[in-house]
């Protein structure tokens, strides 16, 4: 598995990453605990090293941490495990404004416990906090990076101006930087290279996608008439499939089958060569799920007329 530093900090992750939104999320493999060891097993056999999570994600807040901690039991060490915190949009147990210190101070403690770890190595303020100024969030995750329970902090939806703020704000009062972006990003959602991507190029962070394969449409295994009844597009967001632009995506898979690669190859090649994208995080449910991501994440890279070209059936909107 091909490795990349993530931004000026001192981690280095694997190029294809274990998005973990799935584990303890209903009527998926992953929803026991089982299903979840199997996934983990199966990506830290296939060289995934990055396993990025939330406190929110799961069935239960707290749920797929929970079920992470307990799956990389014994595995620590090797593994680089991202966390998130302050989902703005979403119930939490915890009271007070998501970006503010005693929230923070608060979550990363449940955080900790439910992943069994003395640290975490990335921790990602989820959602922008408009109530909480950002010089109060990121002394309070200075403080954390300090005590040795952080090891480096990353932002998630942040806008270009939000993420440009935040690292004037840090160089400024001598406080620990972002190293990290995470946004959607797909060939179907580009509209992050016209600010975000320069913003976080600008300042030397690393760019981790989400989202990556729209929601699964680039895996390879839909076409417009024909959907794996077991994806959640079939099962709860029919409307995505329904409004693809399948035309561009059958010329996309005309492009990959020319060249004796995958849909799923081409689509982590083409993200693997954006400026400064570090890893892309894939959801999965099943072993099979991530082996394959790993696999082909790790080989095809176009060159830079193939990357236009690829650009040119999905264009910027």
């Amino acid at each position: 598995m091909d490795m990349r530093p993530l931004g000026l900090s001192d981690l280095t992750v694997s190029v294809i990453g274990l998005g973990c939104n799935n584990f303890g999320r209903p009527d998926t493999a992953s929803q026991e605990q089982a299903g979840t060891n199997a996934v983990v097993d199966a990506a830290i056999e296939a060289g995934v090293t990055f396993f990025d999570t939330a406190d929110v994600y799961g069935a239960e807040y707290g749920m797929s941490e929970t079920q992470l901690g307990i799956a990389l039991a014994g595995k620590r060490g090797r593994i680089i495990v991202a966390t998130k915190f302050g989902h703005t949009g979403m119930t939490s147990p915890i009271p007070g404004a998501k970006g503010s210190p005693e929230y923070i101070r608060t979550a990363v403690e449940g955080s900790l416990r439910r992943l069994k770890t003395d640290y975490i190595d990335l921790y990602q303020q989820h959602t922008p906090d408009d109530e909480t100024p950002i010089d109060e969030t990121l002394g309070a995750l200075d403080e954390l990076v300090r005590e040795g329970k952080v090891r480096a902090i990353g932002n998630s939806n942040f806008s270009a101006e939000q993420i440009e703020s935040a690292d004037s704000d840090a160089s400024h009062r001598g406080t620990v930087r972002f190293v990290s972006a995470q946004n959607e990003y797909n060939l179907l959602a580009r509209r992050v290279e016209v600010e975000e991507l320069p913003a976080v190029t600008a300042a030397k962070m690393g760019f981790l996608p989400f989202f990556p394969l729209a929601n699964g449409l680039f895996t390879g295994k839909f076409t417009k008439d024909d959907r794996p009844a077991d994806s959640r597009i079939a099962r709860t967001r029919p409307h995505i499939a329904d409004d693809a632009p399948w035309s561009a995506i059958e010329a996309y898979r005309a492009f990959c089958d020319a060249r004796g690669i995958s849909m799923l190859q081409g689509t982590f090649g083409w993200l693997l060569s954006r400026p400064s994208l570090t890893s892309v995080i894939a959801g999965a449910t099943r072993p099979e799920q991530i082996t394959q991501n790993a696999s082909a994440g790790n080989g095809w890279r176009p060159t830079p007329a193939e990357a236009e070209e690829i650009d040119d059936f999905f264009p910027l909107k």
